[in-house]
């Protein structure tokens, strides 16, 4: 038998579609060009065409760490396997 750990077919969950969503807002918010191309409301005398676009620096690095973690916490969920949960009940590291 093979020692690889058991990988379970791809599944959609409510956490992979919230990873899609932080992914793709970005993406829609700034190829819908026809939501901001205005130059008023006004921040400190910056047309809000240049300051929604860089309001999307920050939120799309949030977004991206966002889904980054909630990926990393889905894989881990996903493989572990019921061989090293034994290992860890008997006490044994395994080396």
């Amino acid at each position: 038998m093979s020692d690889l750990p058991e990988v379970k077919p791809p599944v959609v969950t409510p956490v992979r579609t919230v990873i899609a969503l932080c992914l793709l807002a970005p993406f829609v918010a700034m190829l819908w060009v026809g939501s901001y191309t205005k130059t008023d409301p006004a921040f400190i005398g910056i047309p809000f065409f240049y300051w929604y676009q860089l309001l999307w620096v920050p939120l799309s690095t949030l977004l991206t760490v966002t889904a980054y973690l909630l990926w990393r916490h889905d894989q881990r969920g996903r493989t572990s396997t019921p061989a090293s949960a034994s290992v860890s009940a008997k006490g044994g590291d395994g080396a």
